[in-house]
């Protein structure tokens, strides 16, 4: 995918759509989904997480991410996790890599060691504070500082396609927005090739985002991401924490469907799917959606993409 150039004259706002507007959009050949996966930590997790990737892997997505936590918590399951989608699957994974309580040289094993067993793709981020979001984050004293060195490390490593990450409505820890897009130039110029954003609701905060980003001459492509959390509870929590306003209009829909999980998980799919199609509109073609390991509303999402129909026409 490439950034599509921007229109001065086009008008930004939302467009108002019907479940009918979506399910007909012109999804074509062209349009890229990549799923996110986290490690399991139960047994019962597990066998959750296999049967949605069996479940997805048909729609032949353009790569799959795992996720990775600070300190050991997830190191070893994310390992495990990624080797066993090598082994026994047609998925093209991409470890996430983060900065947090690691020398140097641990990272760059475990880096080493991706690449032995086949992964040529890695998600390079600073990684959040030991103590949680919201502490203050210190760099190990052996290790990387932050993303954009991690990702001249890999670099040195091996040949890896690296994905950073990229915040629409600002990382909670920018001071301004001068500072937020000098890091992601940064890590660009440090060899990313792609930024995958942190979720949002409105693609004008998408589009204002891509304005920045242009202006200040980034050219890789930015991939928007897509949340499939059919709890606004807990929505709302993680949103809280990464600086994402849930807009009252989205958490008003979920209103008295507290016990009604079919509804609330239609209700998700239907409204990342409308997300979706407005930036296709004005030229996205690739999109990642945070899965939380459960499959069917990203398939859902997936399959109004029109993701069922490349694998036909590949077929």
């Amino acid at each position: 995918m490439t950034l599509p150039q921007r229109d001065a004259n086009a008008p930004v706002g939302t467009i108002a759509r019907t479940s009918s507007d979506v399910t007909s959009s012109a999804f074509g050949q062209d349009v890229a989904v990549s799923f996110e996966f986290f490690p399991p930590k139960t047994k019962a997790a597990e066998e959750r997480l296999w049967s949605a990737i069996e479940t997805l892997e048909p729609l032949n997505p353009d790569f799959v991410s795992v996720t990775y936590g600070a300190g050991g918590s997830t190191r070893e399951r994310t390992h495990r996790t990624v080797q066993r989608m090598v082994d026994e699957t047609r998925f093209d994974p991409a470890a996430h890599l983060t900065c947090v309580d690691a020398t140097r040289e641990d990272i760059d094993e475990i880096a080493k060691d991706y690449w032995d067993i086949g992964v040529r793709h890695i998600v390079a981020l600073r990684g959040d504070p030991q103590d949680g979001i919201g502490e203050s984050y210190a760099p190990h004293p052996g290790g990387y500082a932050y993303a954009s060195d991690l990702v001249a490390g890999l670099k040195t490593v091996a040949d890896f396609e690296v994905s950073v990450s990229a915040y629409p409505e600002r990382h909670p820890e920018s001071a301004d927005w001068s500072a937020e897009i000098d890091n992601l130039k940064r890590k660009i110029d440090a060899g990313a090739t792609r930024a995958i954003t942190q979720f949002f609701f409105s693609p004008d905060i998408f589009w204002r985002f891509q304005d920045r980003v242009l202006d200040a001459g980034i050219d890789i492509p930015i991939v928007p991401g897509l949340m499939l959390q059919p709890n606004v509870k807990g929505l709302q929590r993680m949103a809280s924490l990464c600086g994402v306003a849930v807009p009252d209009w989205y958490v008003s829909l979920f209103d008295g469907i507290d016990d009604d999980p079919a509804t609330r998980d239609m209700l998700t799919a239907t409204l990342a799917a409308e997300l979706a199609a407005e930036l296709h509109d004005r030229g996205v073609r690739h999109y990642h959606l945070y899965t939380l390991n459960r499959a069917e509303i990203a398939s859902a999402v997936a399959r109004v993409l029109g993701m069922h129909k490349r694998v036909r026409a590949r077929g």
